[in-house]
């Protein structure tokens, strides 16, 4: 099992905006093509008007290929279009990560 571990770093004053927006129109795309949603966060301390999210996939290639059928999407695609509209996330920063073997998400 790996973990995708995706950072968003909002604009201030935007962040009830951009999550109205994923709430609508992304997050049921997401969780039919990405499958297992373990959480979803907002910052309350540490780097202000941030959003993580974090998904678990069998393996890398599970996740390319998880990821690859969402972008062909055409609700993802258009989620992507009132995304770029908005114009409220400023840095998407994602990261891979392997749990240890006595990781509770192991």
């Amino acid at each position: 099992m790996i973990y995708e571990l995706r950072t968003y770093t909002l604009k201030p004053t935007r962040m009830a905006d951009w999550l109205k927006l994923y709430k609508a129109e992304a997050l049921a795309v997401q969780q039919e093509h990405l499958g297992q949603l373990v959480g979803f966060f907002t910052t309350e301390f540490g780097t202000a008007n941030q959003v993580v999210h974090l998904w678990a996939f069998s393996s890398l290639d599970d996740r390319d290929a998880r990821r690859a059928r969402m972008a062909a999407d055409s609700r993802w695609q258009e989620f992507g279009r009132k995304n770029k509209e908005l114009d409220a996330v400023v840095q998407l920063e994602s990261r891979v990560l392997r749990p240890t073997d006595f990781s509770p998400l192991a």
